[in-house]
């Protein structure tokens, strides 16, 4: 059995790359088949079984075969360059812009990959839980184009197992790992519930994308986008099923919200202190929680005065994630060792997997001999022979053909090889040397 996956994620491509190679959630279960019959005619069906995971984050294609072709290693560079070309092709992308930024895992590199991922291990954002359905849902598109057989069904359940396994057992979705979070665990601070708040977020960046991402799990009453190009501010708003409005609406509307977010590339402050004055006394002084992360910063630090503002800058951020240094180490080497174990198990399933073919040759052989022993038994009987006579000659004859094959090979076997079989045949048939 072989197994592939192959990638590019945050870690190893910009976002301007990755955007050229993600797939919309509606092109799925095409792009599926569409790899297996690329893999079908480039490599003589490698790709039997296919499965597309495309985040914003990381794309990424998992194949199985059942065959194991002689030539492994040619094999394996044959399968990770034609994932390499479909990828580039399908997109239209030039293979050659693509090829530097792939990751190539084969074997148990692949599930380990892809237990990692579901565990959170592999996330922008430490520990995350949003990972996980996304790679469900991925799973079940590929099922329903027929992309999932044995291999890739088996090591998909296996993956949702461990990382239930990791969330259950490990603390590494508990603690504060990454600035977003860190500004979920503050403003809890300053507010018992997050769905009883609005929240505004200033700019479309990576950044308030990884934030608006957090603090959308917690479901506030609103969630808001405020950016220079209204466009892009609204097609990151509807990811979240919420509104955007224009940066220069931003002093009339700011009173609005209860929570504000702000993550620029200006040069100058977009939020002054008069401009928050003047919110805090539209909102009757009711208390309002500010995140400056940007660097230079977004809102004049002289916000930081008001009584009933509560202003936290990225190096504020930056000492809440690093207090949880300790414990968050603690959680991903248990997490990682988890990960192996359940790793190392899958590849001993995969192993045993390789002798099926085996077994079911050896069953119909067995098989094919007792109806021919049968038959001939049924004969004698019809021909009036004793019965004691019939069941004699059946046993000595399904003995004699069961055993052939054994002789046969040992006898034909010389030097090591006769010592090696005579050595394994006593395993077999259980007898004593």
């Amino acid at each position: 059995m072989q197994l592939l996956a192959v990638g590019v994620n945050h870690h190893t491509a910009p976002v301007s790359l990755r955007e050229k190679v993600s797939f919309p959630a509606e092109q799925i279960g095409q792009a599926v088949a569409a790899a297996r019959a690329w893999f079908d005619g480039s490599l003589a069906g490698f790709g039997q079984e296919a499965a597309i995971l495309s985040t914003c984050n990381r794309t990424e294609l998992y194949a199985a075969a059942s065959n194991q072709p002689a030539d492994g290693g040619k094999n394996l560079h044959a399968a990770i360059d034609a994932t390499g070309h479909f990828l580039a092709d399908y997109h239209g992308v030039p293979y050659a812009e693509l090829r530097p930024y792939l990751y190539t895992l084969p074997q148990d590199d692949a599930v380990r990959h892809a237990f990692r991922v579901a565990s959170g291990l592999d996330s922008m954002v430490l520990g995350e839980a949003q990972i996980l359905g996304q790679m469900k849902e991925a799973v079940r598109q590929a099922d329903a184009a027929g992309g999932l057989g044995t291999c890739l069904h088996q090591m998909f359940q296996r993956t949702f197992a461990v990382a239930k396994e990791v969330r259950s057992t490990t603390e590494i979705g508990a603690r504060s790992v990454s600035m977003a979070a860190a500004a979920v665990r503050l403003s809890q601070r300053i507010f018992d519930k997050i769905s009883d708040q609005h929240v505004l977020f200033i700019g479309a960046g990576e950044m308030i994308e990884l934030c608006a991402t957090h603090f959308a799990a917690q479901n506030p009453k609103s969630l808001t986008i405020a950016n220079r190009t209204v466009e892009k501010g609204e097609a990151l708003a509807h990811r979240f099923s919420g509104k955007a409005i224009r940066l220069g609406e931003l002093a009339q509307k700011l009173s609005s919200y209860d929570i504000v977010v702000s993550c620029t590339g200006s040069t100058l402050p977009i939020i002054g202190l008069g401009m928050v004055e003047s919110a805090v006394k539209a909102r009757r002084h009711k208390p309002m929680f500010m995140v400056d992360l940007a660097v230079p910063r977004d809102i004049e630090a002289e916000v930081a005065r008001l009584d009933d503002v509560f202003l936290y800058t990225v190096d504020d951020l930056g000492m809440v994630v690093q207090s949880g240094v300790e414990n968050r180490q603690a959680a991903v080497a248990q997490a990682e060792a988890i990960i192996e174990t359940r790793v190392q198990s899958f590849m001993h399933w995969i192993d045993s997997r390789s002798v099926v073919p085996l077994i079911q040759n050896l069953h119909e052989s067995g098989e094919s001999m007792r109806m021919a022993e049968l038959e001939r038994a049924r004969k004698m009987l019809a021909k009036g022979d004793n019965i004691d006579a019939v069941l004699e000659a059946l046993s000595r004859g399904l003995t004699a053909k069961f055993l052939h094959g054994p002789q046969q090979a040992l006898h034909q076997a010389q030097g090591d090889e006769r010592a090696r079989l005579a050595a394994l045949l006593p395993q077999l048939f259980r007898t004593k040397r």
